[in-house]
């Protein structure tokens, strides 16, 4: 702004810095016309609201997800049951290290909070690698139906007219009318076409 305004002071400084015959002699300067806007063309637009959250609700929500998100739990039950078992073990050598903590051997406390200390770092260990294996194997098997649910949408919107979609689950929104969310139109018409009967690809 400071600029503009230097700028403008300058040019002022010039102008009347012309010699008075000059500008008796020269007729006077006709107003520059202002310049026409250029027409600018505004696409008609109809915006949708979706909330994506909804799509993984095992009542109400995509039937498919629920179908993913019980296999993936069944895949890793073995490791969960084997998990479970080391905390029962550590639980029951812990109690009985305090029970009998006061008349039994040192020695013998000792061993096994030895014992019990190990049992605490091999259950880390497994409960770390069962978390990093559900977590890849999750995203192996949620990634094609995702792909899947995308191109529906994609299709719906085409289908509908619709030409944007916001994800209210990753957007805020001020406001939006409730005319405007999809997102129950859009599940019924997703389970409808790809039923939960449908094998979900697996990588």
């Amino acid at each position: 702004m400071k600029l503009d305004r230097l700028f403008f002071a300058i040019a002022l400084v010039a102008v009347t810095g012309v010699s008075l015959s000059q500008a008796q002699t020269r007729p006077a300067a006709q107003p520059t016309p202002p310049a026409t806007a250029a027409a600018v063309n505004v696409p008609d637009a109809k915006v949708a609201l979706i909330f994506s959250e909804l799509f993984q609700d095992p009542k109400t929500g995509i039937a498919k997800f629920s179908v993913v998100v019980t296999n993936l739990n069944r895949e890793f039950m073995p490791r969960q049951t084997e998990i479970n078992q080391l905390q029962q073990k550590a639980q029951q050598l812990n109690d009985d290290i305090e029970k009998t903590r006061p008349v039994a051997d040192p020695k013998t406390i000792a061993q096994k909070m030895d014992q019990l200390e190990q049992m605490k770092k091999d259950l880390q260990r497994k409960g770390e690698d069962a978390q990093a294996a559900f977590d890849k194997r999750k995203g192996e098997v949620f990634r094609p139906l995702q792909e899947e649910i995308g191109r529906a949408l994609e299709a719906y919107a085409k289908s509908h007219s619709i030409t944007v979609i916001i994800d209210g689950t990753q957007v805020p929104v001020v406001y939006a009318a409730e005319s405007v969310d999809i997102t129950r139109a859009f599940i019924n018409d997703f389970n409808s076409k790809y039923p939960a009967t449908a094998a979900t690809p697996t990588p």
